[in-house]
């Protein structure tokens, strides 16, 4: 393929949606320093993660993505150790979620979401293995293994975007209708196991979505996140303070806890109004639709599986996320892909959108030196 061909098959939109709800994230991180307390510069480090971000994105698609069909299951083993590692780092917050080395950071569940897509696709792709009752147990396994070690770390909302994530490959994939049946009632009985390996803390963030408080109130504990993410898009209003000015003077109404990584999406509400947060969601939706087109373009098995389960990835973090914000959902700690603070979390998504312009520049079979035989891995 020479250098003009590859250019023209670049998916272009894709890359300027996503570089596009990187330099919001930007802007909104820039103002979640405002009002932070003392001289913050998450805005600057995120710059820096932006930029190292795109350069990945960019080496991704180079290459072609079958390369990674024989390795995935390594990868996803290798993602595992990581996040057995991560105990053996001190814990911040009282979560083992980093892995530090002097200043730098990577927290591998951000990586583990891809890693997982990459192998439940590999086995996806042989038709046989999974059309039988028996045959979703290697599946569910895989499925398994990430979340109980994420829930440890804990992090719940990491972990729940798995089981939805297996649901959606599993249907893409022609499992029957019967076994997705099975699969959901077996995870509706396992609810309440889930209820009691909760931490008490993870069960609060459950039960402050069914007592959320009137807007006069000022509630204590994890109901106080969602009052202050609610009243931070009251004080944006329809245009926003960068259109509209401040709300009010004092600068403890605008306090907002994790302000730049899980409620970035308040932030951008209160700074751009209904606008800004319009143009955000159009910016995933063309992102998914874009996402959608390549997978049904693609006839090769393993790329198809990959683009929809990335799709669903990105889709599944966006619903959990804004959904948390307007009190929808139990406040998770699940990040905004591609907008949120966070090297890891955006190195993740970056790759995961470049795959995806790497398979929909591929969507064919591509025959390799020996006649008659496929490349797919």
């Amino acid at each position: 393929m020479t250098l003009p061909q590859w250019l023209q098959r670049v998916r272009w939109p894709l890359i300027a949606v996503a570089a596009t709800l990187m330099a919001l994230g930007c802007l909104g991180i820039d103002r979640s320093d405002q009002f932070a307390t003392g001289i913050a510069r998450h805005a600057e480090r995120q710059a820096i993660h932006v930029t190292i971000a795109l350069i990945a994105l960019g080496l991704v698609m180079v290459p072609s993505y079958r390369a990674l069909c024989r390795h995935s299951y390594a990868i996803l083993g290798g993602t595992l150790l990581l996040l057995v590692a991560v105990y053996f780092f001190p814990a911040v917050n009282g979560a083992h979620r980093w892995i530090r080395f002097g200043p730098l950071s990577i927290q591998p569940s951000e990586f583990a979401k891809v890693a997982y897509v990459l192998a439940l696709a590999r086995y996806l792709m042989y038709r046989e293995n999974y059309r039988t009752l028996r045959g979703l147990i290697a599946p569910l396994a895989i499925t398994v293994l990430p979340v109980v070690l994420i829930l440890r770390e804990p992090d719940l909302g990491t972990a729940a975007v798995f089981l939805p994530l297996l649901f959606v490959m599993l249907f893409v994939a022609g499992a029957r209708r019967l076994h997705l049946t099975a699969v959901v009632a077996a995870s509706l009985l396992l609810t309440p196991l889930l209820w009691t390996q909760m931490s008490a803390e993870q069960k609060s963030r459950v039960t402050s979505l069914l007592n959320q408080t009137q807007a006069g109130e000022r509630p204590n504990g994890d109901a106080y996140h969602l009052h202050q993410a609610k009243r931070m898009l009251a004080l944006g209003g329809v245009w926003g303070s960068a259109a509209a000015g401040d709300a009010v003077d004092d600068p403890a109404a605008y306090h907002l806890p994790e302000a730049r990584t899980d409620f970035i999406f308040c932030v951008l509400g209160e700074r751009f109004g209904l606008p800004g947060l319009a143009l955000v969601l159009v910016l995933y939706g063309l992102l998914v639709w874009q996402g959608l087109r390549i997978a049904t373009a693609t006839r090769e098995p393993f790329g198809r599986l990959v683009a929809v389960g990335l799709v669903t990835l990105i889709a599944i973090q966006v619903l959990i996320n804004t959904g948390m914000t307007v009190g929808l959902l139990p406040i998770t700690g699940l990040s905004l892909p591609l907008v949120s603070y966070g090297g890891s979390g955006l190195l993740a998504h970056a790759i995961a959108v470049g795959l995806l312009i790497n398979i929909g520049m591929r969507p064919g079979y591509e025959v390799t030196r020996e006649p008659f035989r496929f490349a797919v891995g």
